[in-house]
């Protein structure tokens, strides 16, 4: 019977194929095969099945709310009056607001996704009668997900 599990490559990774040796199964009927995390291009704009937790919009709200307050407020005193002027201050605080996020993640912090650390599967080969003694083993040893091919 077979049995594939995924590990984070970590020491428990280790820890679980010395425990597996000790029980009785050979270093010959154990695979441990790692993952290469995929290398992910940087997107600034969240799209619909990703989001990196980066918010462009925020900072420009925040200006574009204090930009219309301040507009309309001067506006009493101009032209064109405060509504026009208020929408002028948003439009300018919010334009603002969102290139200084702009610059910054792009050019100042240049922002990069941490790589999700890679995964290993690990292949045990062993007896109908050591299943479970091996998938208890993988389980106290964190293993991220189990199965079994007889």
């Amino acid at each position: 019977m077979q049995i594939f599990s995924t590990f984070n490559h970590s020491t428990y990774l280790e820890l679980t194929i010395t425990s597996l040796e000790r029980k009785g199964i050979s270093p010959y009927q154990i695979l441990a095969i790692p993952l290469e995390a995929q290398k992910e291009n940087l997107s600034l704009f969240d799209t619909l099945h990703s989001s990196d937790g980066i918010s462009l919009f925020d900072t420009g709200a925040a200006l574009g709310t204090a930009f219309a307050v301040i507009g309309a407020s001067v506006g009493f005193n101009l032209d064109w009056g405060p509504i026009y002027w208020g929408l002028i201050g948003a439009a300018t605080g919010f334009i603002i607001g969102f290139l200084c996020n702009y610059i910054y993640y792009k050019y100042i912090k240049k922002y990069k996704k941490h790589p999700q650390s890679a995964e290993v599967i690990l292949i045990v080969e062993c007896l109908p009668h050591q299943v479970e003694e091996v998938k208890l083993v993988l389980k106290e040893h964190l293993a991220l997900a189990t199965a079994v091919l007889p």
